[in-house]
């Protein structure tokens, strides 16, 4: 048994898609899978239990994810245990490479991530070109939505803190040798369509960092960032610079932003609402 644990904040549009590959070895008790309802104003959990009766779905009026991880991790049985969310799309054969690392050993994993840039513009192709190609981004629970746990792994921690960036608290949490990417897998995530999203989005991002560092400075040395090396060989390559212009257009504006949000005391989700319609 595995046990996978979905926080859903008003995800109907997107649920069935990532629960649909999970159906049939739910229904022959292979898979537990916990769907956790947090703060939903749509039809989520409706959407759920119309797909599934064998999904737990939990609800909660509480908008939070780490609050929902917490929920799930009360009520689930199984390890290992994958966290997944609930606008990415896994296979049942990444599901299962993922628990065989961690049966040899692993103690957190996670698989590749595949952007969908059927839907973006330009500069959203653009931006995650330079950003997937960098090594920080290849080096395991990064940008994924999903990340498993083993039970040795899962004793790490008591339960998720209030935190943005719960992903990033569990990556800090093991060092390179202890958190591997599962190769050959992937997560699909669908990347936003407009520039303002990817912007809202990195601007969460680089707030949970801030937020994180600010919590737990200790866990913070586990996490090994070199981008300069790498962004200096991109830049010899003329025919990038377009690309790399984005690339830190982006990363400008979300620093601010997110300075601005971490110094105001802001700790708003900010989403990306593009990708979901």
């Amino acid at each position: 048994m595995v046990t996978i644990i979905i926080p859903a904040h008003n995800e109907s549009y997107g649920i069935a898609g990532c629960l649909e590959p999970f159906i049939d070895l739910i229904n022959q008790n292979y898979l537990n899978v916990i769907v956790v309802c947090n703060g939903c104003s749509d039809n989520t959990a409706s959407v759920v239990r119309s797909l599934c009766s064998d999904v737990i779905c939990i609800e909660t009026d509480v908008p939070s994810k780490t609050n929902a991880l917490n929920l799930g991790d009360n009520v689930a049985k199984y390890y290992p245990r994958i966290y997944l969310d609930a606008d990415v799309r896994l296979s049942v054969d990444a599901v299962l490479a993922m628990r065989s690392t961690l049966e040899v050993g692993g103690l957190a994993t996670s698989v590749e991530p595949k952007m969908d840039l059927s839907k973006s513009s330009w500069f959203v192709r653009a931006f995650y070109d330079i950003w997937l190609s960098l090594p920080y981004c290849k080096a395991g629970m990064i940008g994924s939505g999903v990340y498993a746990l083993s039970e040795e792994g899962r004793s790490r921690f008591d339960q998720f803190p209030d935190l943005i960036a719960d992903d990033g608290y569990i990556r800090c949490l093991f060092n390179e040798s202890e958190r591997t990417v599962t190769k050959d897998h992937y997560a699909i995530v669908t990347a936003p369509k407009d520039l303002i999203s990817l912007i809202k989005i990195k601007t969460r991002s680089r707030l949970g960092r801030y937020q994180l560092k600010d919590k737990f400075p200790e866990l913070v040395a586990n996490e090994a960032k070199d981008y300069s090396g790498a962004l200096k060989e991109l830049f010899f390559e003329f025919k990038l610079w377009p690309k790399l212009m984005i690339y830190f257009g982006v990363n400008i504006i979300s620093r601010i932003r997110a300075n601005y949000q971490y110094l105001t005391k802001q700790t708003k989700w900010e989403r990306d609402d593009s990708s979901r319609g």
